[in-house]
């Protein structure tokens, strides 16, 4: 792959918001906003013809739309474009510095806007999920008259932080992280669209650009202000060029972050017990590391990995709760970063078990019992015999210690109703389990029918 070569020209047309140069006060990326659909970088699966988000756009025919998805994706870039593209006013307030009263002071004015003018107003909120349910509540009645049209962003999932009013009257779309060949993409434009550097000739070396494209995670801002730091930073050669190696990139970028907020907490914690659960080690230990490296608690960790041992392995191999809660124990004694070899021992151990859940569906079952069904008393022969009195009342007559039996086993009643919650598989030590459980009910057969022959 030769290195990329640009040269400045003028080949679009700015507008007069857009800075002449790159001192200016806007950054890169927002210098780059694309003005139209032609420039917008991913989200082919929500803006490509004929998806809804695009229709609803084409035909000018939302009134409140809601964008989730990770920083850096596009989501005030989506919105903007909905407002040039429907000639409407753009007003941007964020969740984190702005009040109810600033809504109120921007929807008064759409209002006003609205019957001078006729002219539309979209009210973008960043961070909406910084706001409370109450501050959310003020949107709905001027959304619900038209004075406003909404468009929300939130890095963390709207069926949690957006109530549930405002979602009910919102189109919900999920952004998701940029490919390495958008990312990609995205920093040639920077490099050739006059309105990054006019004033700039840059020679962005290959390797540069693939190791950008690798460790943005999807952010575009985060590429963006990587190269801009780079150009800015390095001083041109004696023929003017910029010159941006990988070793520049590098240090532009520094180090990289993982996005791990509420959603990457849970969805991240789920990836990590399926790998387990499907019995993948090397997926498993992937999302351990980067629980780890974005700062998890270890002891959160470790507390899954038991829960894990007992309801996915469970009695297929019943050392692997014993693996599992010593491994809690020595993290909370050592602490990282050492603990991460402890945890990485229970975690490929518990992911290389052999599986079962029975003891899992098997508790579920009689508490489903329990609940929805009647309770069953407990039979006089096993009930306490030890107090003074219980005698008299038939507590314990007829219960044999079955220690005393041969095979210390015998054939009694112990819950007065057929049932069976606890199904053994095949997998492990549960196997020989099963084959226990299938000899004693053999004998119990046997019993049964003796029982009937006598009667």
């Amino acid at each position: 792959m030769d290195s990329l070569f640009v040269e400045q020209r003028d080949i679009f047309t700015v507008e007069e918001t857009t800075p002449t140069t790159s001192s200016g006060e806007q950054p890169l990326a927002a210098r780059l906003r694309p003005i139209n659909f032609d420039e917008y970088v991913g989200q082919k699966h929500i803006l490509a013809e004929g998806k809804l988000l695009r229709r609803a756009i084409d035909s000018d025919s939302f009134t409140s739309i809601i964008l989730s998805g990770p920083p850096g994706v596009g989501k005030t870039s989506i919105a903007e474009l909905i407002a040039k593209l429907t000639n409407a006013a753009f007003i941007r307030l964020s969740g984190v510095a702005s009040s109810v009263g600033d809504i109120r002071n921007e929807i008064a004015t759409a209002i006003v806007r609205k019957k001078s003018s006729g002219r539309k107003t979209i009210l973008f909120i960043d961070e909406i999920h910084r706001f409370n349910r109450a501050q959310q509540d003020v949107l709905l009645p001027d959304i619900e008259n038209g004075n406003i049209r909404f468009i929300g962003a939130t890095t963390q999932n709207p069926f949690f932080y957006v109530n549930g009013p405002l979602l009910s009257r919102s189109l919900v779309f999920k952004l998701e992280a940029l490919s390495e060949e958008d990312i990609l993409n995205l920093v040639k434009k920077a490099v050739s669209d006059r309105r990054g550097f006019p004033d700039r000739k840059i020679n962005i070396h290959p390797d540069a650009l693939a190791f950008l494209s690798k460790s943005c995670e999807g952010d575009a801002r985060r590429a963006l202000n990587a190269i801009e730091i780079a150009v800015l930073t390095t001083k041109p050669d004696k023929k003017g060029v910029t010159a941006i190696t990988k070793e520049i990139a590098h240090e532009s970028i520094q180090e990289k972050p993982v996005e791990y907020g509420d959603d990457g907490h849970y969805d991240t914690a789920s990836a990590f017990i399926k790998s387990m659960r499907g019995s993948d080690p090397d997926a498993a230990i992937y999302w351990l590391a980067k629980m780890l490296h974005a700062g998890e608690d270890i002891r959160f960790i470790a507390r899954r990995i038991v829960i894990f041992s007992s309801e996915d392995v469970g009695n297929a191999d019943p050392r692997a709760i014993t693996v599992a809660l010593n491994a809690m124990q020595a993290v909370e004694m050592i602490g990282m970063p050492e603990a991460r070899i402890i945890l990485a021992q229970a975690v490929t151990y518990c992911a290389t078990a052999p599986k079962s859940n029975a003891s899992y569906m098997a508790v579920d079952a009689a508490l489903d019992d329990v609940r929805n069904e009647r309770v069953q008393a407990v039979p006089k022969h096993l009930r306490d015999s030890h107090y003074k009195g219980s005698k008299t009342m038939g507590h314990g007559e007829g219960y044999v210690y079955p220690h005393g039996e041969d095979g210390h086993f015998t054939v009694q009643e112990y819950l007065g109703v057929s049932k069976r919650y606890y199904v053994p598989s095949e997998n492990g030590y549960e196997s020989k389990i099963r084959e226990r459980i299938e000899y004693w009910d053999g004998i119990r057969k046997e019993g049964k029918k003796s029982s009937e022959g006598k009667g």
